[in-house]
């Protein structure tokens, strides 16, 4: 069997080697063969390299789901660099709280440049990274260098909030994406014909390693959108021509609740995979109206090999499915559910998910002690509560961090509230997710005002709105005279909740 390649720039070249002269890379109404993302990922190494962009270096990237965020992430990985994909919804703080702690030689920006250097300016003068367009890339030549890339190097750092409110950045490696590139078309039954349409952001694990990475490794084509419109995601899947989409949780309830369409059955789409088990009724309803097959994964940032409905395995509704396995390498994702008081769990009982795979990333950026609070020995600690059953399939149970989880992202509550007891009428503040009508989680805010202050609430989600990017202000804030405490004097959140 033919090996399959190790790292980011060679699974480019191997599949540019053996793809179709045809499209492979669709955007709007543009489109790219391979050989030609291989020129422009070849051009934008060249302006990195001009720039001083070396071997370990981050090239920030704040573009959005758009064809040069890939360029870039791709150029960044020729030189040996490491690709920093972040949100362009970020609001000026947090822009600048990221790029304090991962230190890019350079951002790569278009229409969100203004923000870039202003949140560039808010750091030290020596740190301030250039802010180049990735036009100024494109047009810098041909015949970048090639710096050596060995499969444990880190490809990408992928910013997520910590559970302080700090942010963190995930350091995934070269082999977590090419073992990924391999094992995702067999997970969920991918070949060449296939397009992939990727709704998700490209700062998500989801669509680097599992779309974008997914669609090289099977030789199918992906298709882009500059981001998820419930109104115009069929039309735009049709004329696309997908035959796969991956969702999350939230999308596929703002589809299932929107109106009917005439056209939400023309589409080609055979596959959705989606980032959240649905009870049986209404997955099955998503399937019958839109005339697809739904099938459910579990993964994280800090590891793409979780759970899969394996295809061709029949599914357990509501279960998160079996482990992720790899197709040519066999078992080599092992889990431990382990209890409160570090007991493995019977089959049946909830624990904490451990994972030991080689899919899993070497760490957080910077951040030693919260490295080392993840793992144990070689086990990832996730976080997830979780129970198995004696033939292997996992329900997922609740989250055992202080993390909620909103519109496919992970917001850290320590986060939220850090914003609000920063106005100055604020005392405290406590942030708890709450269920959501369209899956996953709406935030809700409790403040407590200073001793003779008053508060309003929505002058209060106003100037969260000015901090905070918009899928972590709370939707609702409950102004109390004080909060609930435990008897250790912290804020007893479970009586929020």
């Amino acid at each position: 069997m033919e090996t399959f390649p190790a790292t980011i720039p060679e699974l480019l070249e191997w599949r540019a080697a053996r793809g179709s002269p045809g499209p492979w890379l669709f955007f709007e109404a543009d489109t790219w063969t391979l050989d030609d993302v291989v020129r422009e990922v070849d051009a934008f190494a060249v302006g990195l390299a001009e720039r001083g962009v070396a071997r370990l270096d981050r090239v920030a990237i704040l573009l959005g789901n758009r064809p040069e965020t890939i360029f870039a992430w791709l150029a960044a990985n020729r030189l040996g660099a490491i690709a920093v994909p972040l949100n362009p919804a970020y609001k000026r703080p947090e822009l600048a709280a990221v790029l304090q702690l991962v230190c890019p030689r350079v951002i790569v920006a278009a229409e969100h440049a203004a923000l870039a250097e202003a949140a560039s300016g808010d750091l030290p003068e020596e740190a301030r990274p250039p802010v180049v367009a990735p036009e100024a890339l494109a047009a810098a030549g041909r015949g970048a260098p090639r710096a050596e890339v060995g499969p444990s190097d880190v490809a990408v750092l992928i910013a997520t909030s910590g559970t302080t409110g700090a942010p963190k950045a995930v350091m995934q490696t070269h082999r977590t994406f090419t073992l990924t590139a391999e094992a995702f078309p067999w997970w969920v039954g991918l070949d060449p014909t296939d397009r992939l349409l990727v709704p998700l952001p490209l700062f998500h694990i989801n669509a680097q390693a599992y779309s974008t990475l997914g669609a090289l490794g099977s030789g199918a084509g992906l298709a882009l959108l500059p981001r998820f419109s419930a109104s115009r995601f069929w039309e735009e899947a049709t004329r696309l021509g997908a035959t796969e989409v991956n969702l999350v949780g939230a999308m596929v309830s703002i589809l299932l609740g929107a109106d009917p369409r005439p056209d939400e059955r023309a589409h080609r789409i055979r596959i959705c995979y989606a980032a959240l088990a649905l009870p049986e009724e209404k997955h099955r309803a998503f399937e019958r109206r839109f005339g697809l097959e739904m099938t459910v994964g579990y993964g994280l940032s800090e590891s793409t090999f979780g759970t899969v409905w394996l295809c061709g395995v029949p599914p357990r509704h509501g279960t998160m499915g079996t482990l992720r396995q790899h197709p040519r390498l066999g078992a080599i994702n092992h889990a431990r559910v382990v209890t409160d008081d570090a007991r493995d769990a019977p089959d049946g009982e909830p624990g904490e998910l451990w994972l030991r795979n080689p899919a899993t990333m070497r760490g957080y950026w910077g951040d030693a002690v919260a490295t080392e609070l993840a793992f144990e020995g070689d086990w990832l600690k996730t976080g997830d509560v979780v129970r198995r059953d004696a033939a292997g399939f996992f329900t997922f149970v609740t989250r055992k961090k202080d993390v909620i989880r909103r519109r496919g992202e992970n917001v850290a509550a320590a986060e939220i509230e850090a914003v609000l007891a920063a106005h100055p009428d604020v005392l405290e503040a406590a942030a708890i997710g709450v269920p959501s009508e369209l899956g996953e989680e709406d935030i809700v805010a409790y403040v407590a005002p200073r001793p003779g202050k008053s508060l309003d609430e929505e002058a209060l989600r106003a100037f969260a709105r000015e901090r905070l990017a918009d899928h972590k202000v709370p939707s609702r804030i409950h102004v109390r005279a004080a909060l609930p405490r435990t008897a250790t004097e912290r804020i007893a959140k479970h009586l929020l909740a």
